[in-house]
């Protein structure tokens, strides 16, 4: 990642871009603006992006519809604005595939705060090979390649993950057989305590298993232990 991140803004509110187009622009962030599908895809094209933050409600295709479409060939960082207490609004846009949400209004501070952090998390992963025993592990049908940051089956097919659902298949194989908690995997994967009532680990955990288990709905690799947490119960080769 270059030293000055380059944020894409996508919002069709032209006082929310130039707001944060100033603010984040202060703290040293590159920032671009798009106020709609074609311009982010645009923008995507001619630019290396480093995040998106995109908001839901947008004229014609909505923030959903655009998520879904980053996420079919890219792990981008992707956070998403929603309205106020649109509890539907969060877990759909965690479970196509975005890595954090704000409600709006927000603080710009916040934003920024949930950007260095996400960021952050990236440039972890992409150490994780050193701070990591193993640089691949085999499980199941899937071979998870940690300096690639790849996902692919038997027949070499990548699956692609987001940084949030990588960060937590790693910590899982890290931990293999192991419980852990909820707030545990929050701590870990997030580099932070857990919000109340946060529901976040429990949507990556469906989105993970909706990538790699045969049957997500009776799963044999990733298994609820109910009232303690998860644990990765599928017999792992690493190397």
């Amino acid at each position: 990642m270059s030293q000055e991140p380059h944020i894409l803004i996508v919002d069709d509110d032209l006082g929310i871009q130039k707001l944060l187009k100033k603010f984040l622009s202060q703290f040293g962030f590159r920032v671009t603006l798009s106020t709609n599908g074609q311009e982010m895809r645009k923008a995507l094209e001619d630019w290396q992006i480093d995040l998106v933050v995109l908001d839901v409600m947008l004229p014609g295709e909505d923030g959903f519809a655009l998520c879904k479409e980053i996420r079919q060939d890219s792990n981008m960082p992707i956070i998403m604005l929603t309205a106020v207490n649109e509890e539907y609004d969060r877990i759909l846009g965690l479970e196509l595939g975005a890595d954090d949400y704000l409600t709006k209004p927000f603080n710009p501070r916040e934003l920024m705060a949930r950007i260095k952090a996400i960021l952050r998390r990236v440039e972890d992963q992409g150490e994780l090979s050193t701070n990591t025993k193993f640089s691949k592990a085999i499980f199941g049908n899937w071979t998870l390649n940690i300096n690639a940051r790849e996902l692919a089956d038997q027949k070499g097919v990548v699956t692609h993950l987001s940084s949030g659902e990588f960060a937590l298949l790693v910590t899982l194989l890290q931990n293999s057989q192991r419980v852990l908690s909820r707030e545990q995997l929050v701590d870990i994967t997030r580099k932070r305590s857990s919000l109340p009532f946060d529901r976040s680990i429990d949507i990556q955990i469906s989105r993970l298993r909706k990538k790699i288990e045969t049957d997500p709905k009776a799963p044999h690799i990733i298994k609820t232990i109910r009232g303690q947490g998860y644990q990765f119960c599928c017999e792992a080769e690493f190397t």
